[in-house]
């Protein structure tokens, strides 16, 4: 089963909101003219508590992006972002939804960060889209949204390791760091990842 997989497509990654990715907007109409040509259509949403020790403001006397140790890993302290409920937790006004048979939340325990759609950063806990994809009978999976260089990313890796084929769609991602990501797509092709492009789908 051919599934694509829209990855954060929030109003706070957007260029108004408050951990605003380059030209974050200019996926929307992309992901939407591709939706049809997929079985099956999920997306995640970052959903954080407004406590979330992700949060700079969370952390006494840090600053965004700051780095510190946390429960054993390196954690970069974000501003705040897609809290619970918020306008800026909402998918993005214009995105078509109504294929869309599932949205996974993410990130909704305030001790530890969640990039990937799959798990927690310390794989301590599961969101449960792996079982589900693999209920549904999806093997072929193709990724999309917000941020290419973490969230995408972070949720391929752990696609990789769970047995799905995967496919990155270029045109229908940005990245939060742009020169970063020249390396990750390096790590991405060397992982057996397809990067292509909305055109050849």
């Amino acid at each position: 089963m051919k599934t694509l997989l829209v990855i954060d497509a929030q109003n706070d990654f957007m260029p108004s909101g408050s951990l605003a990715v380059p030209n974050g907007n200019k996926i929307v109409p992309v992901i939407n003219s591709i939706q049809d040509r997929f079985d099956l259509v999920v997306a995640t949403q970052d959903w954080h508590p407004k406590d979330h020790s992700s949060f700079a403001i969370n952390q006494d006397g840090k600053s965004n992006f700051e780095t510190i140790e946390w429960r054993g890993k390196t954690q970069v302290l974000w501003p705040e972002h897609c809290v619970q409920g918020s306008e800026g937790a909402a998918l993005h006004p214009e995105l078509n939804t109504t294929k869309y048979e599932a949205i996974f939340r993410k990130g909704t325990d305030k001790n530890i960060d969640s990039y990937s759609a799959f798990y927690d950063n310390n794989h301590l806990k599961p969101t449960g889209l792996n079982g589900y994809l693999k209920e549904k009978g999806a093997s072929q999976l193709y990724f999309c949204g917000l941020a290419s260089d973490i969230c995408v990313y972070f949720s391929i890796c752990d696609a990789i390791k769970e047995g799905f084929e995967c496919f990155f769609i270029e045109d229908a991602s940005k990245a939060l760091d742009i020169e970063a990501f020249e390396n990750i797509k390096t790590k991405m092709i060397a992982m057996g990842v397809h990067i292509i492009t909305s055109a050849s789908l």
